[in-house]
């Protein structure tokens, strides 16, 4: 899976550890939630990291929701589940591996 290149224009805030906005471990990297977008710093600037295309979470039968015990985090119009590294999202009767 790769990750589309947007880059965060107008982003003057800066993450990191104490920042106060969520760590999303993604990959070789760590993505910041704020404001319903997934940050991550990329060539001295920040992107939107999103995936390029869907990419189903096969073989996951655990059901996220209120107290399912993951951390939820807001992303554009739904809530992602951080899970064994990964940000689950319910899609069509099935979770997507964001």
């Amino acid at each position: 899976m790769t990750t589309l290149h947007h880059e965060h224009p107008v982003h003057q805030h800066s993450h990191g550890p104490s920042c106060g906005h969520t760590e999303v471990p993604h990959g070789d990297h760590v993505d910041y939630a704020h404001d319903g977008h997934l940050h991550r710093e990329h060539g001295g600037h920040w992107d939107e990291c999103e995936p390029d295309a869907h990419v189903a979470h096969s073989g996951h039968e655990h059901a996220h929701g209120e107290g399912c015990g993951h951390e939820s985090v807001l992303h554009g119009d739904h809530v992602d589940y951080l899970h064994d590294g990964h940000r689950h999202a319910r899609h069509d009767g099935h979770w997507d591996d964001h």
